[in-house]
């Protein structure tokens, strides 16, 4: 059977007609356990769920997953069995061929429900973990969750709030992602934080700023618009704040150019002819991820290809003094700090 979409996923569990072997996986990992969970619930029923739902740990034993599996449900049609984040470290061949077996052959009376949560199956790289994959897409139902689109993120966030009784606007929504990243985990604790704040009604923009934590790359995203516009208070609090924060100097440095790359993509893409998403075809790094390309774009007009080479230059050089120098961390980022502002100004850089 091919790989299953989440929208599938979601059309067999409203519609019932659930069976046989579900794999979860993905390095969408809230969507994971989201899917589990409601696949579970669905699969067992609400009755006799001591009979009718059996959940295991990874490494429990094959022959116990056999017997949960084989045993017939109680007055019911089928039962559930879950297994979360198995695992195949330590097993013998002879327990890795039972698994396999067990996996291509689940009676119609039972769903068995395999969630990695937690843990990533090296399913293409690993022998062993290749060989299960290919035998559960063959009698089972496969689906990874992948990391959502910008797009997707916002409409998820205003239908969580929506649920939670408040109103949150999508330009809000795309603030909070800004902010935060696009890990769902941590979109919905912040959202659960904002609502619990707001109560019910609309979300104020205040409120997403006065409470939302921002992520290491925002926070150093703002820190290079204060350097690109050439406020010095500013981009010095922000780094203070960061250090102050125990962020490590290497990632601070690493994060700010990041930023810089992205910035001198677009800007040689626009000078191409191009559009800013064009990087998007040839570096990974930017799918579902095309808003670090959007913003690089607001921020690149004004600025020289030539300024943004000498900006590159200064990062660089500030990443060989952090690894390799034995000048105090802070005031080599400080350093750094300076020059981008002198080259943001156009003037030479000391």
């Amino acid at each position: 059977m091919p790989e299953c979409r989440e929208s599938d996923l979601k059309k067999q569990i409203e519609a019932n007609t659930l069976t046989g072997l579900y794999v979860l996986y993905g390095d969408e990992k809230y969507m994971v356990a989201y899917w589990a969970k409601r696949l579970i619930k669905k699969a067992a029923g609400k009755t006799f769920l001591d009979f009718n739902l059996q959940c295991f740990s990874g490494d429990a034993a094959a022959d116990a997953l056999d017997d949960a599996v084989q045993a017939l449900p109680f007055m019911a049609s089928r039962k559930c069995v879950a297994v979360s984040d198995l695992s195949l470290d330590g097993r013998t061949p002879s327990e890795n061929k039972k698994l396999l077996q067990l996996f291509a052959d689940v009676p119609d009376t039972t769903v068995l429900v395999l969630s990695f949560a937690a843990s990533d199956p090296p399913f293409q790289k690993d022998k062993k973990w290749k060989k299960l994959y290919t035998e559960c897409s063959k009698s089972g139902t496969c689906v990874a969750c992948r990391k959502h689109s910008r797009p997707e993120l916002k409409k998820t966030l205003v239908a969580a709030a929506n649920r939670r009784g408040c109103v949150l606007q999508r330009v809000d929504a795309g603030k909070m992602v800004r902010y935060v990243g696009d890990d769902l985990t941590a979109l919905h604790g912040e959202l659960e934080k904002v609502c619990a704040y707001t109560g019910s009604g609309p979300i104020a923009p205040k409120t997403i700023d006065l409470l939302v934590t921002r992520n290491l790359e925002a926070r150093v995203y703002d820190l290079s618009r204060a350097l690109l516009a050439g406020h010095s208070g500013q981009a010095y609090r922000i780094l203070n704040q960061l250090l102050e924060q125990n962020e490590p100097p290497v990632r601070i440095l690493a994060v700010l150019t990041g930023a810089y790359v992205d910035l001198y993509r677009v800007r040689t893409a626009l000078q191409s002819g191009e559009s800013a998403m064009e990087p998007a075809k040839y570096f990974p790094e930017y799918k579902n991820r095309q808003f670090r390309l959007t913003n690089a774009e607001r921020d690149a007009h004004g600025l020289s290809t030539q300024r943004l080479r000498a900006s590159l230059d200064i990062l660089l050089a500030a990443d060989l003094d952090l690894k390799g120098s034995h000048t105090a961390e802070q005031l080599i980022l400080e350093k750094a700090l300076a020059r981008l502002l002198l080259a943001a100004r156009g003037e030479k850089s000391a």
